[in-house]
């Protein structure tokens, strides 16, 4: 198989960095994009040493204009992006009356803007080839609304539902996209979020490992969602047949929960 190039958002830590490693122990060549440049370097030394080639740029994507300045360099390098790996996120909990306004728009601004402009900027060439991947990690937070998390679980839904269409859009032209759904999960994303410390995040937290693994298992077979781990697809299957009172009380135990 022809070595192709993955762009990795959110690749200094967690999810974004276990995508890299994979995709590079799979012989492809990565590009590695967070706002912590020495962790991303840090990540491409270790990278590297297995033969692949590994591209660092330092970015915040929540910023205006980060994208095309990143397609820029990206260009300016002469690389080209086969799959994109659309992994950086925010997440803050809280009541939104006692939260700050300026916060809660930078989770829309990263969650969702720079993910929509990223494959924007990477689709046509894509399509073009007729060939190519986009892996865009939504949650299973994107099944129901979440009361004390409210504007985190509607920029996942936003996730899902862009994904979903995406998928359909382009079935049949050689480019598969995916939406992965996972469930809290033990990186350092928990912890930033305020979920990692509760006894009950720690009992049904999943591993990253596992997240990852049946992430790009999902992208190479096609498939238009994966939610990672049995529990948690039941579970999202199952919020379809509750009345969406029932399924918001719900949602809003369960964060009290991972709050502890």
């Amino acid at each position: 198989m022809a070595r192709d190039t993955w762009l990795i958002t959110g690749a200094s830590a967690g999810l974004g960095a276990l995508f890299a490693e994979r995709a590079a122990a799979a012989g492809n060549d990565v590009i590695l994009v967070a706002r912590r440049a020495e962790r991303l370097e840090a990540l491409a030394t270790r990278i590297a040493s297995t033969g692949v080639s590994a591209h660092v740029i330092a970015c915040d994507l929540g910023a205006a204009g980060s994208v095309p300045e990143l397609m820029r360099e990206i260009a300016a390098r002469g690389l080209t992006v086969n799959t994109l790996a659309n992994n950086a996120g925010l997440g803050v909990r809280g009541a939104l009356s006692d939260s700050d306004g300026a916060v809660q728009a930078a989770m829309i601004d990263l969650n969702c803007r720079a993910l929509v402009e990223l494959t924007h900027a990477v689709l046509p060439g894509m399509v073009a080839k007729r060939r190519g991947g986009i892996l865009n990690i939504a949650s299973t937070a994107a099944f129901q609304p979440g009361p004390g998390m409210a504007v985190y679980y509607a920029t996942k839904a936003f996730v899902l539902s862009f994904s979903e269409a995406l998928h359909e859009e382009v079935r049949g032209q050689g480019v598969r996209v995916t939406a992965l759904c996972p469930g809290p999960t033990r990186t350092e994303f928990a912890g930033i979020a305020g979920m990692g410390s509760s006894g009950f995040f720690e009992k049904n937290a999943a591993d990253a490992e596992t997240v990852v693994r049946d992430g790009m298992a999902a992208l190479a077979q096609g498939r238009a969602i994966k939610v990672a781990g049995a529990r948690n697809a039941a579970m999202a299957g199952s919020v379809r047949l509750l009345p969406r009172g029932v399924a918001r009380r719900i949602s809003a135990h369960v964060q009290r929960l991972l709050a502890g």
